[in-house]
């Protein structure tokens, strides 16, 4: 089986490889010092890679945007992340969104959403679904029980929807124009059959950002509440059909949301590859380096296997997904894309451990880079639910 790149793939991943170098490496360490959680954004490196498509690399080519593959994406968000992986994963976190206005929203909300996006540098986007006492439950969401899941309350007024209640560690939550807010509009069935999926511009009248949230790691990405007080939205703005809210968030067959999070994770391990390779070289007392040491040798050797299996793992399954976008109804059926993500978890973690604990038994000595390589790191252990709730994915291989 070839997995090699085609020229436009290669091209894509040249690109992200200098921007990274060039531009997000040099601010990462600074962006990630500094105390204020709101603080941390920095416009300026998102209008730069928005100008060489990477705010836009999942709109398709026609409606002017890269239209890149599962597997260029993938490329793409590892180089990124080789930079700084919170970096990355604010300009992915567009990537689906964008591509659910193209491929699941109607004409007209792709030309008053998607237009804009395409022309605005600053347009960011994000989606709404983990609320202060519902969080991984609505990714394993019970059924049969209509208490579960989330609260958000949405009652049709006419033309419009009038929502009350609140979201919280929302993606790309402070800076966002652009947000998906899932909401229950039936409370007697479940979840899954009782929420609609709204369009929500910031500029929304009764809508509001609340708390920005100090996080240990990622500090670059905004994660934050999204208030509503009896915010109107318009019924334009429903996308599907009310209480089909389930069905719209899961039409996409990419399954983009887990192989993002896998693909941004073997591009940390890259960074702390790349940097433990660099510190083992340097002469210590007697002229001796710490790659002299057998020990350390062992633990430069995991993290090299670790990484390339989590590598050939994700471009297995994007290039999966990519069929599956296609119409393959075997690869639909495959769980890889969850497994991926919960196997990346254990590899990033322990890649980046190993990282910190080379230098440490080398030199007693901490190292800025390998600390904030950690404190991302750790952030795998509650993405999208937690681990538990993740690795029940093995469900979709016992039907």
């Amino acid at each position: 089986m070839d997995f090699s790149f085609n020229q436009e793939q290669r091209e894509w991943q040249m690109k992200a490889r200098q921007f990274a170098e060039e531009q997000i490496r040099p601010i990462s360490l600074a962006r990630d010092r500094i105390a204020d959680a709101a603080s941390t954004w920095d416009w300026d490196i998102i209008k730069k890679g928005s100008k060489l498509g990477f705010r836009t690399l999942g709109v398709p080519k026609a409606w002017g945007g890269p239209g890149a593959d599962l597997v260029t994406q993938c490329i793409v968000m590892a180089e990124l992340a080789r930079g700084d992986s919170a970096i990355s994963k604010a300009f992915s976190q567009n990537w689906k969104w964008s591509q659910l206005i193209a491929v699941v929203c109607t004409k007209d909300q792709q030309e008053r959403f998607l237009k804009p996006f395409l022309a605005d540098d600053t347009y960011m986007l994000g989606g709404a679904r983990t609320e202060p006492n519902v969080g991984s439950d609505h990714r394993m969401t019970p059924n049969s029980d209509p208490k579960t899941g989330f609260r958000l309350k949405a009652e049709r007024d006419g033309d419009h929807w009038i929502l009350n209640g609140e979201k919280t560690f929302i993606a790309n939550g402070s800076v966002g124009k652009l947000f998906f807010v899932s909401a229950r509009t039936d409370f007697k069935v479940p979840v899954t059959e009782g929420s609609t999926e709204f369009i929500v511009p910031t500029d929304t009248p009764g809508f509001r950002i609340g708390k920005k949230f100090n996080k240990a790691g990622w500090r670059f990405y905004q994660n934050a509440e999204l208030i509503f007080e009896n915010a109107r939205i318009p019924h334009t703005n429903i996308v599907g059909e009310v209480n089909g809210g389930w069905k719209a968030r899961t039409s996409d067959p990419s399954q983009f949301n887990d192989l993002e999070l896998a693909a941004n994770a073997v591009g940390v391990c890259d960074a702390a590859v790349e940097a433990i390779m660099v510190f083992v070289k340097k002469p210590g007392r007697g002229g001796r380096t710490p790659a002299d040491q057998q020990r350390v040798q062992l633990k430069l050797a995991e993290m090299h296997m670790l990484t390339e299996s989590l590598r050939a793992y994700i471009m297995r399954t994007a290039w999966e997904r990519d069929l599956a976008c296609a119409g393959d109804k075997v690869q639909a059926a495959s769980a890889n894309a969850g497994l991926v993500m919960v196997y990346s978890q254990e590899v990033i973690q322990r890649v980046t451990a190993l990282n910190r604990d080379v230098r440490g038994s080398a030199r007693g000595v901490m190292n800025a880079s390998a600390d904030k390589l950690e404190r991302d790191a750790f952030i795998w252990t509650h993405l999208a639910g937690d681990s538990l709730s993740r690795i029940k994915t093995i469900k979709k291989m016992l039907r």
